[in-house]
């Protein structure tokens, strides 16, 4: 399975602003971006400022489909299912990627960080409905509920993960219930309550080329 191996901290610094890839540590002084830290490279600190459309629009791609963890071509995957949905297909977009099983976990405040979450949903530590799902791209829609595994409910990154969970945004398309370590799909997320902080038209505008 592809996957991305190099230093994460990497991709922050290339998109200029945080994607929160290594849970509590972004929020120490330790981050580069806090640091004030460059672009990666020897020619980081020197980057021509001047950045052309195709240029802004390949960075919102890069920044969301790094925020998510998500390789290229499922990206395109999900590009494409978003367009033959109803409705305005950069909003179906990020919905797709909302109701990704490995960013629900992480959401719900039961993993540190996306990355963290997809090896939790991978190792089975989590089931969807009472069944085990080891899918990290699988869809949780409304209703589903999404449980820590008994065998799996004394894990430290969990527990660690429910302390920090106070620095998250309340999501009101979820519930989250700490004692059970579970959560539960409300209802679909919309645009105005995803806060992911991106201009998804200029992602669609990009493969619309």
């Amino acid at each position: 399975m592809a996957r991305y191996r190099d230093a994460n901290c990497k991709l922050c610094r290339r998109e200029g602003e945080k994607l929160f890839l290594k849970g509590a540590r972004c929020y120490l002084d330790k981050c580069p971006i806090e640091r004030g830290a460059g672009a990666p490279g020897q020619h980081g600190t020197n980057m021509r400022r001047k950045v052309s459309g195709y240029g802004l629009q390949l960075r919102e791609k890069q920044k969301v489909r790094r925020s998510y963890g998500v390789l290229e071509r499922q990206f395109h995957r999900y590009y494409e299912q978003a367009a033959r949905m109803r409705g305005i297909t950069g909003e179906n977009l990020l919905v797709l990627l909302e109701r990704r099983l490995d960013n629900t976990v992480y959401r719900l405040g039961l993993a540190p960080s996306r990355k963290a979450a997809r090896q939790l949903v991978l190792h089975r530590h989590f089931t969807v409905n009472e069944r085990i799902v080891d899918i990290p791209s699988f869809s949780v829609s409304p209703g589903d509920v999404v449980r820590v595994r008994d065998k799996s409910k004394r894990l430290e990154v969990i527990h660690m993960a429910l302390k920090g969970a106070g620095r998250a945004v309340d999501m009101p398309w979820l519930r989250i219930d700490k004692a059970r370590l579970e959560g539960e799909m409300l209802s679909i997320p919309v645009r105005l309550e995803i806060p992911t902080p991106v201009q998804e038209q200029l992602i669609i505008e990009l493969y619309s080329r």
